[in-house]
């Protein structure tokens, strides 16, 4: 053992320190000497530990050299993680100078070491020396739960009640978040149902119960709870939030939809705010972008200030391609001065959309920080190459700083792909290289993959895939492009076929995997089969070079006026696309 002095020297002055805030409220001379410890019964019930008579007066303790040192021996190793140590001398010291704030201390690193009958032992002395305090009544209830003892656990819950200050509720939701945190499921959920029963089933016991439940993944029971919360305080918002969250939770996103529509036609716009925003975020999730945006244009009348709706609004405009509509949310969120980064972010891409490239460049300028900053200063760059200065666009794509690897990883394809859109692609296999050449990265595989295709390296394009799947096996872009470029490049249809039907299996309606298909099997020389892959393909997407694979299928099974009608329709709309162009000229010079 060492000694008190040399125990000193090693201490550091972040441990003397919370010692000596520790004592700051412990009064005393060095002259006085602690009290004996006062008889338990004289001041506590043993079964129950609660106050029979009022607390006696609080000790002064006597700062002794002891009493410092066994102070500074449980700080110590409490910060070393010797929680053994750390909590036997604190429990001693609880026990013999029953001062208030090292009692407290002691109780809660015995509840942190998770030395159950110390925390007890030192709770019980707390609530003797301070019996109005609600603090200890908690510990002694999680105690009583651990001990497998829901009746006592739920007495001492009723202390807290007693003792704490704030409404019945507050309260509730207090011993709730307590509750929830216990790993005995079933008990505390029969603790909380006691308690919930004796405040007469009110919305906000309800409510805390149901959260509780929630917690502990009895979401069936917190619905149920829910219900009856919303059943006795229909315009609880929280109470219904909740209810969709665990809808959500277990996949029912339908019912909740269903749920909040009529729950907002019974409010009948009225206080619905929350509701409605609820109800537009789900649209959204679901995909039903034109109800979201409905939705969010009645949200917008009614907080045309709210810079979160206005924010959504101009997204949903942008989604759909409506410019003029998302600039004007936009700006107006500029306006507000609360998002205006992200404001003039969005109010660059729309100007980039249309082309405008010194206006967009004095939007991204406009992005100070924030989530948006890293790509603003990348498309900075990019647009130089769009304006014809791409060697001062990759210049200034290298000298933007990156926070971690995956934002050098974007650069990187970024020059990359900023290579390939001016045709230099033995440049951009270059770049991709310079970091393939030390590590994998499926991304930057499959753009190099790409770009040896543009130059006829299928030996490249074939190892890179390859790669990828040997690493990942249900990798659904490189299974597709490797038999797509096997069935169109070579005799390999068999592997082909294999590679497409895996990948149709992880994706059946992904129009580009459906066009593969057709095309494999068009090679295979099964044209009816390759016809219904190909115009299931064109009913999703109208694309011009599924149209040229769907027009040269029917015209050698001899349907030549049908291949003609889908090749006139794909001319209408990209009227200049090359291999439309060259199927058209082969097949009807």
């Amino acid at each position: 053992m060492r000694t008190y002095l040399q125990l000193l020297s090693s201490v550091s002055l972040r441990v003397a320190a919370a010692a000596a805030l520790l004592l700051a409220g412990c009064a005393g001379t060095a002259h006085q000497t602690a009290p004996p410890p006062a008889p338990a019964a004289a001041g506590v019930d043993q079964d129950r530990g609660a106050p029979t008579n009022a607390a006696a007066p609080r000790p002064r303790l006597a700062l002794t050299e002891e009493i410092l040192a066994n102070l500074l021996i449980a700080e110590f190793a409490g910060q070393q993680g010797q929680l053994d140590i750390a909590v036997e001398r604190y429990v001693d010291l609880a026990l013999t100078t029953r001062d208030h704030k090292i009692v407290e201390r002691a109780a809660r690193i015995a509840v942190y070491a998770r030395d159950d009958a110390a925390a007890t032992a030192v709770a019980q002395l707390w609530v003797e020396l301070d019996p109005r305090n609600p603090d200890p009544y908690q510990i002694l209830a999680v105690m009583q739960l651990r001990a497998g003892n829901p009746e006592r656990a739920a007495q001492r819950l009723q202390d807290i009640f007693r003792y704490s200050d704030g409404p019945a509720d507050q309260k509730l939701w207090m011993i709730a978040n307590l509750l929830g945190g216990e790993k005995d499921k079933e008990m505390a959920l029969d603790v909380m149902e006691t308690l919930v029963t004796t405040r007469q089933r009110s919305p906000g016991a309800l409510y805390a119960f149901a959260h509780v439940a929630s917690r502990l993944g009895d979401l069936q029971r917190a619905l149920a709870l829910l219900e009856e919360t919303l059943m006795l305080a229909p315009d609880n918002d929280n109470a219904a939030l909740s209810y969709i969250s665990i809808l959500q939770r277990q996949g029912k996103r339908q019912q909740a939809l269903t749920w909040l529509q009529q729950a907002l036609q019974d409010r009948g716009g009225v206080d619905d705010f929350n509701l409605r925003l609820a109800y537009a975020r789900l649209l959204m999730d679901a995909r039903r972008i034109d109800d979201a945006r409905v939705q969010f244009e009645l949200l917008v009348a009614s907080a045309p200030e709210n810079s979160d709706v206005i924010y959504m609004l101009g997204l949903l405009y942008l989604q759909a391609n409506q410019l003029d509509d998302a600039e004007v949310f936009f700006k107006r969120l500029a306006e507000l001065e609360k998002l205006t980064p992200v404001a003039n972010y969005y109010l660059g891409r729309i100007s980039e959309e249309r082309q405008d490239y010194q206006q967009a460049s004095v939007w991204y300028q406009g992005v100070h920080g924030g989530e948006h900053y890293f790509d603003a200063r990348m498309r900075l760059a990019l647009l130089l190459a769009k304006q014809g200065q791409a060697d001062a666009a990759r210049k200034r794509l290298k000298a933007i700083r990156t926070e971690g690897k995956q934002q050098a990883i974007i650069l990187v394809q970024a020059e990359g792909e900023l290579l390939v859109e001016q045709s230099r692609y033995a440049e951009a296999i270059a770049v991709y290289s310079s970091v393939l050449d030390k590590e994998y990265n499926a991304e930057l595989l499959y753009a190099r993959a790409m770009a040896a295709e543009k130059i006829d390296r299928l030996d490249l394009l074939e190892a890179d895939l390859k790669a990828i799947l040997a690493r990942e096996p249900n990798h659904i872009q490189a299974l597709n492009a490797l038999g797509y470029t096997l069935a169109d490049n070579t005799e390999r249809y068999d592997e082909a076929y294999a590679l497409i039907n895996k990948a149709l299996q992880l994706s059946p309606a992904d129009f580009y995997i459906l066009d593969s298909m057709g095309w494999v099997l068009y090679r295979m020389g099964q044209l009816d089969e390759a016809i219904d892959y190909l115009k299931q393909a064109l009913s999703i997407r109208a694309d011009p070079e599924i149209a040229a694979h769907l027009g040269e299928a029917l015209w050698v099974r001899g349907d030549r006026e049908q291949a003609r009608e889908v090749w006139e329709a794909a001319l209408k709309q990209t009227p200049e696309d090359a291999r439309l162009l060259d199927v058209i000229r082969r097949f009807n010079p």
